[in-house]
């Protein structure tokens, strides 16, 4: 073979397998397009059907999402959903304490309460009537208007307390205890000894009688939210006017007035005791001070006891006896 016709053959099969090539990563492009092209479209395809779903869903969805934050932001904002305590005190004077007072009474009857206390005075010429009255909290405000209009309105007060977290804590508090109280009871009933059964009972009394306290005051808050409180005072129209209560002042005069009041009160103090103590002294006092004027009068009369006067006594030898008569008298010297 020659050196032209090997090359020429060198060539061949080059120009053959460069063909082979092509053709297999032609193969290749075509398989790898359809298979990335068939993997695409089951994404798209479940992409698509996910939006169709989430489109589908989202009227629902969000007819659920906004009445959840409707009532989220109700909690807060609405009063109708909040747990308040009202409570009302006035003055009204009227003409008849009587006439009023039943009226007052017949008003709340109507409204749906009760009267939960009354104390009346009648008898004297300031006539005086009080009444504790419970209503519901929806007509709190309309019957304070309905007591005032009996009268001369010359007092009210009206106080709120928000009790929402409260409430909300003892529901939840009530609702844990609950489960508690089951599970012991469970606990109870699957207890196969007798030192179980004892602890066990104890221990479920004692859960029940939490449960009763927190459902006691959920209670009580419930009555308290439900019917308002209202003290109403009738006074008749020779009653005294209700005086108002004085600012706190600083100042010498307000000093000076001070120290004065307390040196009375202090006087008013010291009467009084004597005023009490004045009985027993004249009852006890008396008596004893003529006794001790009549023992020093009679000490006064009676001479005291004098002793006897003591003689001098001559002196005299100390061994001898001592003489019974005058001294001797010395004898005179005559002159010399």
């Amino acid at each position: 073979m020659s050196v032209r016709g090997t090359r020429r053959r060198g060539a061949l099969l080059a120009a053959v397998g460069l063909a082979a090539v092509l053709a297999l990563a032609g193969c290749g492009a075509d398989g790898g397009g359809t298979a990335t092209d068939s993997g695409a479209a089951p994404a798209a395809g479940g992409a698509r059907d996910a939006d169709a779903g989430a489109d589908a869903g989202a009227p629902a969805g969000a007819g659920k999402a906004a009445p959840a934050e409707s009532g989220a932001g109700g909690a807060d904002l609405r009063v109708d959903q909040r747990s308040i305590i009202y409570t009302g005190t006035m003055r009204v004077r009227v003409t008849d304490v009587e006439r009023a007072a039943r009226e007052a009474t017949d008003r709340v009857r109507t409204a749906g309460g009760f009267v939960g206390g009354d104390q009346r005075d009648s008898d004297s010429a300031d006539a005086r009537a009080e009444l504790t009255l419970r209503v519901p909290a929806d007509r709190f405000t309309a019957i304070i208007d309905q007591l005032a209009g009996l009268g001369r309105q010359e007092q009210r007060e009206i106080r709120t307390q928000d009790v929402t977290e409260e409430t909300v804590d003892l529901d939840a508090r009530i609702a844990t205890q609950r489960a508690r109280v089951a599970s012991a009871r469970n606990l109870l009933a699957k207890a196969s000894t007798i030192g179980d059964l004892v602890n066990l009972e104890n221990e479920v009394g004692r859960r029940e009688a939490d449960l009763a306290s927190l459902e006691a005051k959920k209670r009580r808050l419930a009555d308290l939210t439900a019917l308002s409180t209202i003290t109403v005072t009738f006074v008749g129209p020779d009653a005294a006017a209700v005086e108002p209560e004085e600012k706190s002042e600083l100042g010498f005069l307000v000093g000076l007035r001070g120290g004065w009041d307390a040196f009375v009160g202090a006087v008013r103090v010291a009467l009084t005791v004597l005023g009490a103590l004045l009985p027993f002294l004249v009852v006890i006092g008396v008596p004893l001070v003529l006794l001790l004027r009549w023992s020093r009068r009679r000490a006064r009369r009676t001479p005291p006891d004098r002793p006897a006067p003591m003689l001098p006594t001559p002196a005299g030898p100390v061994d001898g006896p001592s003489p019974s008569g005058p001294p001797p008298v010395p004898a005179t010297r005559s002159a010399p």
